[in-house]
């Protein structure tokens, strides 16, 4: 029993001394490992703050500057702690951290397909910039004013009053208009003018008075043109800029324009007119009803005895 005892004792002792020696002989990379671990923090910091305000002069993205920024420093680390795990000596275990990592990134994109979609099309909407924030855009149908996005999203306040919001992904694949970039935008307005009115003259009050209007903007390119004859009137197109977005509205000079159209029309005898429907009751087509023979009986045949009269009905 003793003997034993004894045996266990000096194996103890022995594994003991085997580490203290396995340390003392590590010491020097140990210092090595401390070394790096505080040079690649240094450099991580660097690295971030670098492309902080790199990527900060084409993107105002708060959301993505940070994760860049982040992702940037945790990326110096981990290279960083894998060279100071090899110079402890400690390669399966950084083979066996690449493994885990390489099998966790492709369970995950497995799991987030769509929230990866929308990250990665965050990322790219970031960098391509075909909209910032305060613009006014349309994306799917939706318009309104683009209020902010993140890696996921984008919000978007509509003229109505509510916050929509759209994921990143639909944002890229979709078409987008934005009414803000070029600064203006037109207004397109169709008028119908009655059959006997001089279009030379309606040309001419219609163009005078678009230049009148407040907000219009670049006059000389005003677009007046006659699209059809319709069924009751003869149709046009009246097409001007205004400054866009800012005051007054795009609704208020399409208002006020619909308005002073409609006064110099009536100003100067030009009629809009109402839908007109001719009623026909002829067998040639376009004979007017005064033209036309009515079976009425005559008097003399009301006087005859041997006519008959049909009964009135009650």
């Amino acid at each position: 029993m003793n003997v034993d005892f004894q045996n266990a004792l000096n194996q103890v002792i022995e594994k003991i001394e085997s580490w203290w020696t396995t340390f003392v002989s590590m010491l020097p990379n140990m210092g090595v490992a401390i070394l790096l671990l505080i040079i690649f923090i240094v450099l991580s910091r660097l690295a971030a703050n670098t492309f902080r305000k790199v990527i900060g002069k084409t993107s105002e993205n708060k959301a993505l500057i940070t994760l860049f920024t982040t992702i940037i420093r945790y990326t110096v680390l981990g290279i960083g702690l894998f060279i100071m795990l090899s110079v402890l000596k400690l390669d399966k275990a950084v083979t066996s951290i690449l493994a885990g990592v390489g099998i966790l990134g492709l369970a995950l994109g497995f799991a987030f397909q769509d929230i990866a979609a929308n990250f990665i099309s965050g990322i790219i909407l970031a960098f391509r910039t075909p909209f910032t924030i305060g613009d006014i855009i349309k994306v799917n149908d939706i318009m309104g004013t683009a209020l902010s996005t993140n890696l996921r999203t984008t919000i978007v306040k509509t003229f109505t009053g509510q916050e929509v919001f759209i994921p990143n992904k639909d944002v890229l694949q979709n078409p987008i208009v934005n009414y803000t970039t070029l600064g203006k935008r037109r207004i397109d307005i169709s008028v119908g003018i009655s059959y006997g009115d001089d279009l030379d003259k309606v040309q001419a009050i219609t163009l005078e008075t678009i230049k009148k209007i407040d907000g219009v903007i670049d006059p000389d390119n005003t677009v007046f043109d006659y699209e059809e004859f319709g069924g009751s009137s003869i149709n046009f197109n009246i097409r001007f800029w205004i400054s866009y977005p800012g005051a007054p509205g795009y609704f208020k000079v399409k208002t006020d324009a619909i308005k002073a159209i409609k006064k110099a029309f009536d100003d100067n005898d030009i009629m809009i007119p109402f839908p007109i429907r001719t009623l026909d009751f002829g067998i040639r087509g376009g004979e007017p009803l005064s033209a036309m023979k009515l079976n009425i009986p005559s008097m003399a045949e009301n006087n005859n005895p041997g006519t008959e009269m049909p009964e009135a009905s009650a």
